[in-house]
């Protein structure tokens, strides 16, 4: 079953059920029972053993903790227990009413919540949830959904990260590029330069930019997400509260009437700082002398750093809740632990997604997934001026089937540097450029990916309202870097790709229709 066409059928299964029946875990439950039958070819004990190895290696790994995963699950644990002090000190009211009179419009707001994106470019996953926290109250006081939001999120955390050489992406994919260009003797450009090269031949991550700042300032919508985003504006609730929201409190905590702007941005400002200062911290204990800042975020422990940010930050917002509670409780201890607990207990439905999600990609790899659809572009005769566009394309099905994009990178880019080799090596960078940006496609639109879980966590949404909110945009993007790439294959020239792209945007821009504000919006009350 390895490595053949049955090993699509987990991945799709679970995507197609997931689609057709919101249920997130029921769905990755299936495909991962289907993955563990599937490699023990139907017999029960060697399944439920590949089963065990799938969860067991989320917390061990190589004899010792899996210290990654086990960070990245703390720091959501963290994380809720930050956002319930924060509202319990008021500084989430307190934010939202001061970004009522700096931020005077919906599309403000969002414009505002993609500049904190593409700023806070370190780590995906840092991104995701630390841009959440600080634009959930300005866009909730704007009334705009929180399926927006998450997409917003998204759409400028990996695109970023996928073009920033000083981040944890940038390290892992120069040290791939490196590699392939070592394996074809290419001694003419190094891996940074190639990297930076790569940068304007990313036609996704150009697309998904333009197209988020156009949706923005046009507040143009279309397909779901309008209907979420109409909805908001009438009855200001940013999600439907029938649905589960990852992150959301729902068990009454009070709030301070005395809280300031300080009871949010202090508790944000020293979780980042911290996360900066032991990533920094980290990379620089790893380095040789003389290092320079890429081998010290590539050396870095991010998941570690998350950690010592996510402390720092709980520390300064316990400080700021005895300040705003010390007046109005006499039960601050219980008050104090109650918010921990609740905020913490917001975020086990992320939690227990994402650890679903991790198993189905280890076994999904197991069943080499991955390594069959890149087996099938290594063996097929292509047309050298349509193989940045077939990668594109072939990047973005294995991602989306596997949910990695990191996976994707590792097993598509020595594919890509093997085809061009043998034909053109004129079109190594624009075909690697292809894998990168077809991968984040792909990953951008899998309801299995960690990126997307933790978009939606970030964002406070339904996880599956912000995938299927969000596949029309993504789609949008990948057909205009699609046709970019197939202009940049044909004429050799990255140049006149990225003006294809931009030339569509603006038509894209020119051409759609603003979502007028629904007649019975309420927007002049104070939600």
């Amino acid at each position: 079953m390895e490595q053949s066409i049955f090993s699509l059928l987990p991945p799709l299964l679970a995507i197609l059920m997931v689609i057709l029946t919101r249920r997130v875990l029921l769905s990755l439950g299936t495909g991962i029972i289907v993955s563990a039958l599937l490699l023990g070819k139907g017999n029960v004990i060697q399944s439920l053993s590949y089963l065990w190895n799938a969860v067991k290696g989320i917390f061990v790994e190589d004899g010792g903790l899996n210290s990654w995963n086990i960070c990245i699950l703390s720091f959501l644990f963290l994380l809720g227990a930050i956002t319930a002090l924060i509202n319990i000190a008021g500084g989430s009211r307190a934010f939202g009413e001061w970004a009522m009179t700096k931020v005077k419009s919906r599309a403000g707001a969002q414009v505002l919540t993609a500049i904190f994106g593409i700023i806070i470019f370190i780590d995906d996953y840092f991104n995701a949830l630390a841009v959440g926290q600080v634009a959930r109250p300005i866009t909730d006081r704007h009334r705009v959904s929180r399926a927006k939001l998450a997409y917003l999120i998204d759409s400028t955390s990996a695109p970023i990260c996928v073009i920033s050489p000083i981040s944890s992406w940038g390290a892992f994919i120069i040290g791939i590029i490196g590699t392939v260009l070592a394996t074809h003797n290419i001694t003419d450009v190094s891996a940074f330069t190639a990297f930076l090269k790569i940068i304007p031949m990313n036609l996704y991550v150009w697309a998904t930019l333009g197209l988020v700042f156009i949706i923005a300032l046009r507040n143009v919508d279309f397909g779901s997400m309008k209907t979420h985003e109409n909805r908001t504006m009438v009855t200001g609730i940013p999600y439907d509260p029938k649905k589960e929201i990852p992150g959301e409190i729902k068990e009454d905590l009070p709030s301070s009437e005395n809280g300031t702007v300080g009871d949010l941005i202090w508790p944000i400002v020293a979780l980042f700082a911290g996360t900066i200062a032991a990533i920094v911290w980290s990379g620089l204990r790893e380095s040789e002398s003389g290092a320079t800042a890429m081998d010290i975020f590539g050396n870095a422990d991010v998941a570690s750093a998350l950690i010592y940010g996510g402390v720092l930050g709980l520390i300064v917002a316990i400080i700021l809740f005895f300040r705003q509670t010390a007046k109005n409780s006499s039960m601050i201890s219980q008050l104090l632990f109650k918010g921990i607990r609740v905020g913490m207990k917001s975020m086990l439905p992320a939690v227990m997604i994402l650890i679903f999600a991790w198993a189905i990609i280890t076994l999904i790899e197991e069943l080499g997934t991955g390594v069959y659809l890149g087996n099938i572009v290594a063996n097929s005769q292509l047309n050298i001026s349509f193989l940045p566009v077939i990668m594109f394309a072939v990047a973005g099905l294995m991602a989306f089937a596997t949910g990695t994009s990191w996976g994707s990178f590792g097993i598509l880019l020595p594919i890509a540097g093997q085809i061009v080799a043998a034909t053109d090596i004129s079109m190594m960078l624009p075909a690697l450029a292809a894998v990168l940006a077809g991968s984040v496609f792909g990953d951008h639109c899998s309801p299995i990916s960690d990126t997307t879980i933790l978009s939606s966590t970030g964002a406070g949404c339904n996880h599956m309202d912000h995938v299927i909110t969000q596949l029309p945009y993504a789609l949008t993007s990948a057909l205009i870097a699609g046709i970019g790439f197939i202009v940049m294959g044909l004429t050799d020239n990255g140049l006149l790709g990225l003006a294809t792209v931009a030339l569509l945007l603006a038509i894209f821009a020119l051409t759609t229709k603003k979502n007028k504000a629904p007649q019975k919006t309420v927007m002049e009350e104070n939600p």
